[in-house]
């Protein structure tokens, strides 16, 4: 049983290039292939992919961080997306690498540890996508210390 259900529509402009209309409230994105099938207008499947899986444990994280009233901010995060052929030597994407930092030193925040261990479960997109895409995850802090 779900508890809710996201819409998004898609109309194609030309060739490869897609409006993206995620609702009234929110304005409409353009998607594009790159060349060659596409102009590079906007950013491609792909790109949306990383950037959701991003967002998602971007949130995920603040929001972990937030309940114990601790501020990790500014966050950055960069997602890779390894794309190759698979044994039917069809374009996948292979893999993804998540790499978030936080913008102040770890030592500043408190029960991090904890919020480490678990905010990345919470994290819907990147949980769901893991399914089928192995996601490798990486936390910095603002002054390059590996936390995970």
């Amino acid at each position: 049983m779900s508890e809710s259900t996201e819409s998004v529509t898609l109309r194609q402009q030309q060739d490869y290039r897609f409006d993206v209309d995620f609702g009234p409230a929110i304005a409409i994105l353009v998607a594009d292939e790159p060349a060659p099938l596409g102009s590079g207008q906007g950013p491609s499947p792909v790109q949306l992919l990383a950037a959701a899986v991003g967002n998602c444990l971007s949130d995920s994280l603040l929001f972990a961080l937030r309940k114990f009233k601790q501020a990790p901010e500014p966050l950055r995060c960069t997602v890779e997306a390894e794309v190759g052929r698979n044994e039917q030597k069809r374009l996948r994407v292979l893999k993804m690498t998540a790499t978030l930092h936080l913008g102040v030193p770890a030592s500043t925040l408190q029960h991090l540890d904890r919020v480490l261990e678990q905010f990345e479960a919470y994290c819907t997109v990147t949980q769901s996508v893991g399914q089928g895409i192995p996601i490798e995850l990486q936390v910095f802090d603002s002054e390059g210390l590996r936390l995970k």
